[in-house]
């Protein structure tokens, strides 16, 4: 009764500066922990031909699940297991080149135990989040994680709060110290979130650039007139001067046909795109990110830039009116 008045007369806004507090100190206190067993656990992790197995039960469960997807989606493969269904048929989705990470506070879950005899059996390497590094599946594992926690913050000190978080935050440490060790980079990280609002800032230029027909596109003996029609068709407001191998030796532009226009008006439309265009324009790769062409093209003060390969072969036209319809920034 006493911890239930306690809670009653507490205000709301003391009671979450107390939660957040007790959970941010539990998080604080993991950074003293971290020694040589975390390198281990990074390295088994790592060196892994197979997949990691999370598992756990409960709350404990639902932090599994998100410590998988995180790990997944930043270049880990990870599909999480739930112990109890693992002992009613799904124990087949363990492999012999799996690591099993194991998360629970208590480290006697008897589910998890369970689950002991058949990961031993098939050789998997086991990772624990513990918050009993004398538990038994402390002791049965090959790296146990120290996650305890002084305090729950739930004011009955038992509802999984704290520790909770301290097995997310730890789950999270893993996840990205991996990433680093693998060298994960934006653009493996763009592949693995093609879709929302994330995955529209990570587009890469290849996905956004016009190619094939949609190309404006003309050979530098190409008549001015023949230009004009080419821009004006492909509506970009430019072509590219490309030779029959496709490399590309200039641009010609709107501005470009005003300006010679301006200055050989008599026998402007009897030159070509070789007398018109400008040379060494700015271009990009198809694997940059779009937001890069985006920041190269306000930099630079244009409208569009031209996708090459390394030999300098053209490969599309990124405009600017299709990276502001993206909302990257």
């Amino acid at each position: 009764m006493k911890a239930t008045k306690s809670a009653k007369s507490m205000g709301s806004l003391a009671a979450a500066q107390r939660v957040l507090r007790i959970e941010a100190d539990a998080i604080a206190d993991l950074i003293e922990r971290l020694d040589e067993r975390f390198e281990r656990a990074v390295e088994m992790i790592f060196e892994c031909r197979g997949r990691v197995i999370v598992t756990g039960m409960g709350k404990s469960g639902l932090i599994g699940r998100k410590i998988s997807a995180t790990l997944a989606s930043t270049g880990t493969p990870s599909v999480f297991l739930h112990a109890a269904e693992a002992l009613h048929g799904d124990l087949g989705m363990l492999m012999r080149d799996d690591v099993a990470l194991a998360v629970s506070t208590s480290g006697e879950t008897e589910e998890l135990l369970a689950l002991l005899e058949p990961i031993k059996r098939l050789g998997i390497r086991l990772v624990t989040l513990t918050g009993n590094a004398h538990s038994t599946l402390a002791a049965a594992s090959d790296v146990a994680l120290d996650i305890a926690v002084k305090e729950e913050a739930c004011s009955l000190n038992l509802a999984p709060t704290a520790s909770t978080t301290a097995a997310l935050a730890m789950g999270d440490a893993l996840a990205i110290a991996l990433l680093n060790r693998r060298g994960f980079r934006e653009e493996d990280f763009a592949a693995l979130h093609p879709a929302g609002k994330l995955g529209t800032k990570l587009r890469r230029v290849d996905s956004v650039m016009h190619a094939g027909d949609a190309l404006p596109r003309v050979e530098p003996q190409a008549p001015v007139p023949e230009v004009i029609y080419e821009i004006s068709r492909k509506k970009l407001g430019m072509a590219v001067v490309a030779d029959d191998a496709g490399k590309l030796l200039g641009i010609v532009t709107d501005g470009d046909l005003r300006r010679l226009m301006e200055r050989r008006k008599k026998e402007a439309l009897d030159l070509t795109a070789a007398d018109a265009m400008t040379k060494n324009p700015v271009t990009i790769a198809r694997t940059e990110l779009a937001a890069s062409a985006l920041r190269l093209m306000e930099e630079r003060k244009i409208t569009s830039v031209v996708v090459v390969d390394v030999r300098l072969r053209v490969e599309g036209v990124v405009h600017l009116h299709d990276l502001w319809t993206l909302q990257l920034f």
